[in-house]
């Protein structure tokens, strides 16, 4: 325990006095580049290492929410570890078209081409960020698109792609966006783990950021492309950064544990639970148990592990938490850090969720209860 506990330390943070033993991980908004206080805020509510997700804004806007996250910490009094998130070669559709502004309901045909399709498009179709994936789709094949929304099946192939039906998309239907992700969860995607965008993002990272998200990660010689590129980065003495290896696919999950003794050979090693892409490839029946078998591996190979996707979303979002929402944040108390994404409602979502962890922190260490007092009902005789 107190190896894991160190190493949750040195990536995320050693937390202020008496805040929970789980670390909380906040998205930086694009505001905080120019607005210094809201980070302060941030912190003082209880952040304790901030995310920049490099698919958004570039090196101008990151080197200012660098800049005042780091006069933050002084001026607070704590160093907050900085992560920052690789895009990853994740799969999206690219253009989309149809009639009904392109929105498909269950039933409905949806063509996926080579080729962007037309404005006026007879079928709700689209085109993709990697069109050679086209070739891997087969008759009776599952996809799922925008985080899995929408799902279809595949009908048949053609010389122009392939023509699917929608099997799931909502009592409404759900409208076709361009830049959603795309899941294929029977195929095993063979893309290089590296994009261009991200080795351009790298030259900015290496120096300057704490952590390393690797997106999309599933093998270890993804691991030692990542590394060799950040060692061409480094200067003469600079510090390699820890890697937060975010685990998104069955590939991924399969490799786990030759990942983390790669990865672990090489920088400090985190592990990320990266529901929204993991939920739809393996699919929500299995993504309950998944996180349990991920909390034990990693506790057991003393390796953090950080709780992320949709947490507390709602209360971040719209001010006000669900039911289900609360107990999913109750549960990621047995991880090393949660995430929590960007929204109007930041500070009263961190206060809330610290508050939630440090109740947790009464039952549960890790994965073992605690089996302490039950205080509820103290001096209550009659219950």
């Amino acid at each position: 325990p107190a190896r894991l506990a160190a190493r949750r330390d040195t990536a995320f943070g050693t937390g202020a006095s008496g805040a929970p033993r789980s670390r909380i991980l906040v998205t930086v908004p694009t505001e905080a580049a120019s607005d210094p206080s809201l980070t302060r805020d941030m912190i003082r509510a209880g952040a304790d290492a901030m995310r920049i997700n490099c698919a958004h804004d570039g090196p101008e806007v990151w080197d200012a929410m660098i800049t005042n996250i780091r006069a933050a910490g002084v001026e607070i009094g704590r160093y907050v570890p900085i992560l920052m998130d690789l895009a990853g070669p994740k799969l999206r559709t690219s253009a989309v078209a149809g009639p009904n502004k392109a929105r498909v309901c269950v039933g409905d045909r949806l063509d996926i081409l080579r080729e962007p399709p037309k404005a006026k498009a007879k079928h709700a179709a689209l085109s993709l960020s990697h069109p050679d994936l086209i070739d891997r789709l087969t008759p009776g094949m599952a996809v799922f698109i925008d985080d899995g929304k929408i799902g279809a099946e595949v009908v048949e192939i053609t010389s122009k792609g392939a023509k699917l039906k929608v099997t799931r998309a909502g009592p409404e239907g759900v409208k076709l966006k361009a830049e959603k992700g795309f899941n294929l969860p029977a195929v095993e995607i063979d893309i290089p783990a590296l994009t261009e965008e991200d080795r351009r993002a790298l030259d900015f990272v290496v120096g300057r950021a704490d952590l390393i998200g690797y997106s999309f990660v599933q093998t270890p010689e993804d691991i030692r492309l990542l590394i060799a590129e950040v060692d061409k980065r480094l200067t003469e003495g600079g510090h390699r950064p820890g890697v937060v290896l975010k685990i998104e696919t069955s590939q991924a999950i399969r490799n786990l544990p030759r990942l983390i003794v790669q990865s672990g050979a090489l920088c400090e090693t985190a592990v990320m639970i990266a529901r929204g892409d993991l939920a739809v490839e393996i699919g929500l029946e299995r993504m309950s148990e998944m996180q349990e078998e991920i909390l034990w591996l990693c506790e057991a190979a003393h390796t953090p592990v950080v709780w992320a996707t949709q947490v507390l979303e709602g209360l971040m979002k719209e001010g006000l938490a669900t039911r289900a929402e609360t107990t999913d944040a109750a549960m990621a108390q047995r991880a090393d850090c949660v995430m929590l994404n960007k929204g109007p409602y930041v500070c009263d979502t961190i206060r809330f969720l610290s508050r939630v962890l440090g109740r947790m922190d009464r039952h549960m260490s890790k994965k073992s209860a605690r089996l302490g007092p039950l205080r509820s009902w103290r001096g209550n005789i009659s219950v």
